[in-house]
């Protein structure tokens, strides 16, 4: 047996060599060559070098200690009318990847359907039913059904201007923003933006160009937060119902020792699946941010 298992390692190792031996066999190397300063391209009209010093300049042992680059670096442009080079272009795409999870989290409805989402699970007290996955789905595709009208604002106000060269990326940014506060004010109440306000020292006129995105941005999540946990009492209220019909219907008949929520579920299913649940929460909460 220990004579096989060593047969079968030795196999595994001469595949390993033979798979190493094909790859290199097949594989391109990579040329290199030296380009002359002469022969480099740098995009715009004008070429600068990060280089302080010339070579051979240095005329003490601490200027050869110093780092001869400039810590710094520059974008040229054509008139203000110039393109972004495709490394900028991936680095700019990555950087909103990355922020775009907080914007769905903070700025949009979705915070106030997938709590409400979750406090309906758990009035049906059906445990993993539907699973997580499956309301987090449900709660994006109705955030970008809620959302595609200021989606479609922010494209053509901030990102087809920016991308023809007609606006600076500063006011890109604040053109982008503007779609996102026009929805995110209606749904907020003023007493949590004067809370903010007062928390930040500020004066507010009652205006919506006058708050900062540092004050409207979290008066708008404690408002959904309040919003999402009102609702969802309202949708406990049928279901605490039930569960105290069938406690105090087995206390009763002496049942003591049978968990109410295990006869209860079942008429919750029923209850819900009867009245079409799905269709009226999701359809009632839709509703709220128009």
């Amino acid at each position: 047996m220990r004579e096989k298992r060593i047969s079968f390692h030795h196999t595994i190792i001469r595949l390993c060599l033979l798979v190493t031996v094909g790859i290199l066999c097949i594989w391109r190397p990579l040329k290199t060559h030296a380009v002359s300063p002469d022969e480099r391209h740098y995009p715009g009209e004008t070429q600068s070098t990060t280089v302080i010093n010339a070579p051979g300049v240095a005329q003490t042992p601490e200027e050869l200690n110093n780092l001869n680059t400039a810590n710094t670096w520059t974008i040229t442009y054509s008139e203000g009318n110039g393109e972004l080079s495709g490394a900028l272009r991936i680095l700019l795409t990555l950087t909103m990847i990355s922020l775009l999870p907080i914007i769905v989290l903070m700025m949009t409805s979705f915070t106030r359907i997938i709590i409400v989402l979750h406090f309906t699970r758990a009035a049906l007290n059906t445990q993993t039913a539907p699973p997580n996955q499956i309301l987090i789905g449900l709660a994006l595709i109705l955030t970008f059904f809620i959302m595609q009208p200021t989606f479609i604002r922010v494209y053509h106000d901030a990102i087809v201007p920016f991308e023809e060269g007609t606006i600076t990326q500063e006011e890109a940014l604040e053109k982008g923003m503007q779609p996102l506060r026009d929805f995110m004010y209606p749904q907020t109440q003023l007493k949590d933006v004067q809370l903010f306000m007062d928390i930040a020292n500020l004066e507010w006129d009652g205006k919506n160009e006058s708050i900062p995105n540092s004050v409207l941005i979290p008066s708008f999540l404690i408002s959904e937060l309040r919003t999402a946990f009102w609702i969802g009492f309202m949708i406990y209220i049928p279901f605490i119902v039930i569960d105290m019909v069938v406690a105090s219907t087995l206390m009763s008949m002496g049942m003591m020792m049978l968990p109410p929520t295990t006869i209860s579920m079942p008429f919750k299913i029923l209850l819900f699946v009867a009245a079409d649940g799905w269709a009226l929460v999701i359809g009632e909460l839709v509703k709220t941010f128009y």
